[in-house]
């Protein structure tokens, strides 16, 4: 079983406090998974399943 990684940055993202996974806002069919890195500073992300970008 692979391990979760950030959609931004690409790094695993275990044992990583802060992190969390959603459903995509906009298709909910791809689970989105962001490191605490990545949210505190609001990279961008782009669903692989209908090309929504956040955050806005």
């Amino acid at each position: 079983m692979e391990g979760k990684i950030c959609i931004s940055c690409k790094k695993k993202v275990a044992n990583n406090p802060g992190s969390v996974t959603f459903k995509c806002p906009s298709c909910t069919k791809y689970d989105i998974v962001r490191c605490t890195y990545c949210r505190t500073n609001a990279i961008k992300y782009t669903c692989p399943g209908c090309g929504f970008i956040g955050p806005n």
